[in-house]
């Protein structure tokens, strides 16, 4: 059956690849649905404790990554092995990543704003799993010719020309827009064609001394800011819940 499916419904060797992904979402899925019960108080479920000790759901994440990611390695690209290993390590991911800002603030952030970091990681890494899923490869190997596949100067300029482009628009703060730009080139492209973030290591070294530059940059970040905050935070808060709100300095609830 796993042979049949490999055959005809992913590219050979992409089946693990499918698998893990997979389980990556319905982990995170599964993961946020239990942490919303536990916060509202509903159902039978309950934080981890021992001993007086929190527990987090990426603890358990590590080991299963760490579990899945050697038996991978040891078990290749095919085979039952390989699939079971996927969905392990697929789990463990999910689970690590639905914490990355506990890891990335090395401070219990779940339910704040920073904690939407995490759903910004989790909804980065499924879209670009799935883009090399359809058939992506890193700074645009994947759309050269068979010719210049053979021309090992063709690539070598191919990946130099689009890293280039990834590291500028890293430069200029277009984050999202650079990791993107790892398998669509365009991508990077445009970020690093645009306006840099007023913030951006970029802004700082060349629109120091460029004041209409600067003021561009800024008023080019507000403009998107204002534009897409709204609708970003309603996408994240759909899929990974409200933070708390911050009571305002000097208020008494």
């Amino acid at each position: 059956m796993g042979h049949w499916f490999e055959r005809n419904i992913v590219e050979p060797g992409k089946l693990p690849l499918l698998l893990a992904l997979a389980a990556f979402v319905l982990t995170f899925a599964v993961t946020r649905f239990v942490t919303r019960m536990i916060r509202a108080g509903k159902g039978p479920f309950r934080n981890v404790t021992s001993g007086g000790m929190h527990i987090h759901h990426v603890v358990p994440g590590v080991v299963l990554s760490v579990i899945g990611g050697f038996g991978a390695v040891a078990s290749g690209r095919h085979g039952p092995g390989a699939g079971i290993c996927a969905v392990v390590f697929g789990v463990g991911a999910g689970l690590v990543l639905d914490e990355f800002a506990l890891i990335l603030y090395l401070d219990d952030v779940y339910w704040t704003e920073e904690g939407r970091k995490s759903v910004e990681a989790v909804v980065l890494t499924a879209a670009l799993v799935l883009l090399v899923l359809a058939g992506f490869s890193p700074l645009g190997v994947n759309e050269l010719s068979s010719d210049e596949q053979q021309d090992r100067l063709g690539v070598i300029l191919t990946l130099v020309v689009n890293f280039c482009f990834v590291l500028i628009a890293l430069f200029k703060g277009k984050v999202r827009l650079a990791v993107v730009g790892t398998l669509v080139p365009f991508v990077a492209l445009v970020g690093a064609l645009r306006l840099a973030r007023p913030t951006s290591m970029w802004a700082r070294r060349f629109y120091r001394n460029r004041h209409r530059a600067r003021a561009r940059a800024l008023l080019r970040a507000y403009h998107h800011d204002v534009r897409w905050a709204g609708p970003r935070r309603r996408f994240q808060d759909l899929i990974g819940g409200a933070p708390d709100r911050t009571p305002l300095p000097g208020h008494r609830p």
